[in-house]
């Protein structure tokens, strides 16, 4: 009875190291590892010992008999991962057994402690300050603009994803590490600067992701009713920012430029049962509109042709395991095409489950999703709103016109300026040499500045891809560290929390966040995971609510500082 990982993989790697017999690949010392759109289990070398199962921070393994009817064709995917070969050889024979990548030492030397500021409270910057805190002594400062953590897996994961989400149990363990402390609702570049932050550490990581969405400068696209698949996401999943988001769902189809996962993402949302969704987590405003909404079909446009769609395996498999999702007659004629030609094993998995797609000339029972290819977007349609796009067929002058009422663009996430750091504006990204800031004009390294996550390589890979990332980084600055490369703090300890709050009084710590989220978890009932708050005042109401610590905390506390 085979383990088997199925689509919420998150690609971290735990299970890897987890593993007694090396029967899950790419491990993170081979190739492939950082592009991988899942890890797979081998169903000859599996022992069913099950330490996969908890070491996985999503939930995302299980036994192949307690598979769920939608996860079935992960069993044949897996296995795929593998060659042929002897029934009593095990092993791949070109494998060989991932290290245990140890974290970096901390020499111990006069003076502080090392004490690192981490800008930033997703996946990337959990992973780093979670690598620094295995070494005693080290204090971590993690610094959020919200009051609330974890980026995008709080407000870019999609609500029905509730698995994917489970990671951030592991990031709640890492907060409650001795040496961490969180200060949310504050602003660094506007509360606080950079240099502030020099004063008080050895060293700032930057863990900012890449918050702005590409644009489709296309005739058009400041039309209300257009706007990005992003931004949707942040309004489903209830970011303050976005909550007022003005969405368009009453014409009865919806246009998405772009075939990402976060494409896919919205779709589904779009077309899935309400009563479904009023089962997660997602935003009440967000629900309350998709009950009301009068959109049948969706379309996701692509330019390319099926060989090149931008959606992992895994994403696809889960779409149409649970929506209904459909081709036209040419559509399926591109895939065929592609089907005959394509010799890579992962694109001729995609190209098989999209040929086995519905019609889409057959009546539709329930809202649906069409998939189309071979389309360059030229102009959305419309005067006072849009009414549609017109494309052309790549290629050709040839003109296709999709009526709709909502037009979304998913061509990706792009990196923004820090301020007082280099950027690239080409890249998006900050220069840097494994995570260390690189002055461009000088190619020497930045003193004290570190970046990973997005930020840092750009917006690819999973979530778990940046633990890789952010061990580097990690690894580079312990480096930089016991090199004697990085200054002292000037300031004490208690001068920071005086700073902090003096520049921004309704900080929010760990004990506000931990009131925040029990107080969305109660709100949540039995039927949900927790209704979110989406006003910060709202937020901060409830953080105010947190218990002061005890007094033998607060004495050590002050001993600390």
């Amino acid at each position: 009875m085979p383990h088997v990982i199925t689509q919420s993989c998150c690609s971290d790697g735990s299970c890897v190291y987890a593993c007694p017999v090396n029967c899950i690949h790419p491990s993170p010392d081979e190739p492939g590892f950082a592009t991988a759109e899942m890890l797979y289990i081998d169903p000859a070398a599996c022992v069913d010992c099950g330490a996969c199962v908890s070491a996985c921070p999503v939930g995302a393994i299980a036994p192949e008999t307690r598979l769920d009817p939608q996860q079935l064709p992960f069993v044949a995917l897996n296995a795929a991962f593998y060659p042929d070969r002897a029934p009593d050889e095990k092993v791949p024979p070109t494998s060989k057994l991932a290290p245990v990548i140890e974290a970096p030492r901390v020499d111990s030397r006069s003076g502080r402690p090392l004490t690192v500021a981490v800008v930033g409270s997703g996946p990337a910057a959990m992973y780093a300050a979670d690598e620094l805190l295995t070494q005693r002594g080290v204090q971590v400062n993690v610094f959020e603009k919200l009051p609330t953590p974890y980026g995008l897996v709080r407000a870019g994961v999609a609500p029905d994803h509730q698995s994917t989400k489970r990671v951030t149990r592991l990031f709640d363990k890492v907060t409650r590490l001795p040496g961490f402390t969180f200060y949310l609702n504050v602003d660094v570049g506007t509360d606080l600067t950079h240099a502030d932050l020099l004063t008080h550490h050895h060293a700032v990581l930057y863990a900012v992701g890449a918050p702005d969405d590409r644009r489709l400068d296309i005739e058009g696209m400041d039309l209300p009713g257009t706007g990005t698949a992003t931004e949707m996401v942040a309004w489903i999943n209830g970011h303050p920012d976005f909550s007022d988001l003005s969405i368009e769902l009453s014409h009865e189809r919806a246009v998405i430029i772009g075939n990402g996962n976060v494409a896919l993402d919205v779709a589904r949302i779009l077309t899935t049962d309400p009563n479904t969704l009023a089962r997660t987590d997602i935003a009440d405003h967000a629900l309350g509109a998709l009950r009301d909404s009068k959109v049948t079909e969706v379309v996701i446009v692509a330019r390319r042709g099926p060989a090149q769609s931008a959606f992992t395996l895994p994403e696809l498999i889960g779409l149409t395991s649970t929506g209904e999702v459909v081709l036209d007659a040419a559509d399926r004629d591109l895939v065929l095409r592609d089907l005959a030609s394509v010799e890579d094993a992962l694109t001729r998995n995609k190209l098989e489950v999209l040929s086995k797609l519905g019609d889409a000339s057959a009546p539709a029972t329930r809202p649906r999703i069409r998939l189309t290819y071979g389309l360059t977007p030229s102009r959305v349609i419309g005067t006072e709103r849009a009414e549609g796009v017109e494309f052309t067929v790549t290629g050709t002058d040839e003109v296709r016109v999709l009526p709709a009422g909502a037009v979304l663009t998913s061509i990706g996430y792009r990196g923004k300026p820090i301020r007082d750091l280099p950027f690239d504006e080409n890249a998006a990204v900050v220069p840097n040499d494994g995570g260390r800031v690189v002055d461009p004009a000088s190619g020497h390294p930045v003193r004290g500045s570190y970046v990973a996550g997005w930020i840092k390589r750009g917006p690819t890979g999973f979530i778990g891809t940046n633990k890789s990332c952010a061990a580097q980084t990690v690894r580079n600055l312990v480096d930089d560290y016991n090199a004697g490369l990085l200054d002292d703090p000037v300031s004490k300890p208690a001068a920071l929390e005086r700073l902090v709050r003096s520049r921004r009084p309704d900080v929010v710590d760990a004990a506000g966040w931990q009131a925040i989220d029990a107080a969305e978890v109660a709100r949540g009932g039995e039927d949900r995971p927790r209704r979110k708050f989406t006003a910060v005042a709202d937020m901060l109401a409830a953080a105010a609510a947190a218990p002061a610590p005890p007094l033998r905390e607060r004495l050590l506390a002050g001993l600390r500082r």
